[in-house]
């Protein structure tokens, strides 16, 4: 009775009744038995349950065990897209290419649900991005099949039936992708079934295309790249085309980005900059930087569209030269600015140690009414290389603030600095705060 009471637990995500339950003897490497059939650790990775996959795994559970048809914990969270579970499981020593019956591996699965976090997860744990599937398909050629279809019109032709009422629902998944589910039932209302996808298989390609060194032409991944722009939470898919091109480093792609950046085109033009921003950046080394500096420079002077603007403000910042310093404060002091976080990331990284005017508007920006802006600023405050009695108490200001992470970055930039008061902030972030950032930033801080 028990590994039934766990399973239904486990799949509910009741993480208080989990612990109960193996507390009182349940064994979470038994199966249920009956209506549900089935392992507690595949049911918490197959319903996004975190907490409980982690009491599970803390009480012993086989990190790879295997339910009917091969199916084990990491199988199930790749195939319903669930990244932090998946990370969970990789760190617990989860066998990254294993396959269940039919000769799925979670690489396959993901790339299939287009389940970009999960993909990079896998990816980053070093799974086997040539290993077909049980159809003999590879996971670059499962996403690349996907890319350019209709999401929404595919997921209907696998369940639509006559007679049957359907219904599509978006939203957003954990990973930033847009996640669409399709539902139908019945006339009658006594059958029903839904599937579900997410739209992260152009980045998802676009990463596999990399692991095995396939190059498609930039004009491939900028169209990509532009008709997910609008589509992510936060830009996915623009992001992994942009640093795909960036890291190929040679003459061909940076000249067809150069050619974006003076394109026609507002949404190409922002795309071309956003690739360029960080071109050949390797090792310190920035080989593309006499050309890139001057092309962002006159882009401050012609460019027009705001949000391009903003690229090309950000990629000022990347190239991290102090020559920057007075285009990057000519597009701050624009009437009409809109201060995001952009402004102090981009100010502190070209800022240089002894500009009274820069430093002046960086401080200003640790004291602005959004508490994003104050802590980026407030970190790059802290990062700078000078140590001045005005930095000092700027950073000193900061300990009292309502937002703790900026506390925490002013805490940082005192013990950098060898200053007392950094004990101040080390000791409220700790005492205040369940942000495992700012409380290993103030810790380190302390310590080194």
């Amino acid at each position: 009775m028990h590994e039934e009471q766990l399973y239904r637990a486990a799949l509910n995500g009741e993480t208080e009744t989990v612990g109960k339950l193996l507390a009182s003897g349940a064994d979470p490497n038994r199966p249920s038995e009956g209506e549900e059939e089935g392992l507690p650790l595949c049911a918490a990775a197959a319903w996004d349950r975190t907490e409980v996959a982690e009491a599970l795994l803390a009480a012993g559970a086989e990190v790879d065990g295997r339910e009917s048809g091969g199916w084990t914990a990491l199988l199930w969270a790749a195939a319903n897209g669930h990244a932090a579970v998946a990370r969970l499981l990789i760190e617990a020593g989860a066998d990254v290419d294993t396959t269940n019956d039919d000769g799925d591996t979670a690489l396959t699965l993901a790339a299939r649900r287009g389940a970009l976090g999960v993909v990079q997860a896998l990816l980053e744990a070093g799974a086997d991005h040539q290993k077909y599937d049980g159809d003999g398909d590879s996971p670059l050629e499962i996403a690349v099949d996907w890319v350019g279809v209709h999401l929404e019109s595919a997921l209907l032709d696998q369940i639509q039936q006559d007679g049957w009422e359907y219904v599509v629902a978006r939203q957003y998944a954990k990973d930033g992708t847009e996640l669409v589910t399709v539902a139908g039932r019945s006339a009658d209302g006594s059958e029903s079934e839904q599937v579900q996808a997410q739209r992260g298989h152009a980045a998802i390609a676009t990463l596999l295309e990399d692991a095995a060194g396939v190059q498609p032409p930039v004009e491939q991944l900028v169209a990509r790249a532009l008709a997910h722009r609008d589509i992510d939470e936060d830009a996915e898919t623009w992001w992994v085309v942009a640093d795909s091109l960036g890291r190929r480093a040679d003459e061909e792609t940076y000249e067809a980005l150069v050619r974006l950046c003076v394109s026609e085109d507002a949404r190409e033009r922002e795309f071309g900059v956003d690739a360029i921003a960080q071109f050949g950046f390797a090792d310190g080394e920035k080989p593309y930087l006499e050309r890139t500096l001057p092309l962002l420079q006159k882009m401050v002077t012609t460019e027009g569209n705001p949000q391009v603007l903003r690229s090309v403000l950000a990629a000022l910042g990347h190239q991290g030269d102090p020559r920057a310093l007075p285009y990057v404060l000519d597009i701050l002091r624009r009437p009409g600015h809109k201060r995001t976080i952009t402004d102090p990331i981009a100010l502190a990284d070209v800022l240089p140690p002894d500009d009274e005017e820069g430093l002046e508007l960086l401080i200003s920006m640790t004291e602005d009414d959004d508490s994003e802006i104050r802590d980026w600023a407030t970190s790059g405050l802290a990062g700078l290389s000078a140590d001045t009695p005005r930095i000092r108490e700027a950073l000193a200001a900061r300990l009292s603030d309502p937002d703790l992470r900026t506390v925490a970055e002013a805490t940082r930039g005192l013990a950098r600095r060898g200053d007392e008061r950094a004990a101040r902030g080390t000791e409220r972030v700790l005492a205040e705060s369940d942000d495992d950032y700012a409380r290993d930033l103030v810790t380190q801080a302390t310590a080194e």
